[in-house]
Order: structure tokens, then sequence, then C-alpha cells
């Protein structure tokens, strides 16, 4: 869903879908804390850390979205 979002890029879309979006991708958010390593010097903890920041990032450019379509 992120990436088909990134691909056909959020400027494509309504206030309505992006809040929906931005609603799916913290869900998406919270079952990734939920996946957390306990290792913190782990390969895998290091990717899910990798995923993690990638998955804010974006969360961060659908705000932005939203903030833009409310002006």
């Amino acid at each position: 869903l992120r990436e088909e979002a990134k691909k056909n890029g959020l400027q494509d879309m309504t206030l309505e879908e992006i809040r929906e979006h931005y609603a799916q991708m913290q869900e998406e958010l919270q079952a990734l804390d939920a996946k957390e390593p306990k290792n913190m010097n782990s390969d895998a903890y290091e990717e899910w850390a990798d995923e993690h920041e990638e998955l804010e990032d974006y969360l961060d450019e659908i705000l932005d979205r939203m903030e833009e379509l409310c002006k």
C-alpha cells in the first residue's frame, strides 16, 4: 500500500484519501513497533530500525501534504 501510494503520488489523492492512508500507515507503524527485535546489536534490529525510520519519514510526508491541502 505504501509503495503504491508513493508510485501514484500523494499529489493525486484527495484530502479524505490522504487522511485514510495516514491512518493505515499509522497502523502499519504500530504493527512494526510490535515486531521490534530485542537485540539492538543484531542485523534484524538494524533492518527493523531502517524500515521504522523510513515509515516515520513517509508519515511526515503525508502530514506535509495534508497541511498543503488544508491551506
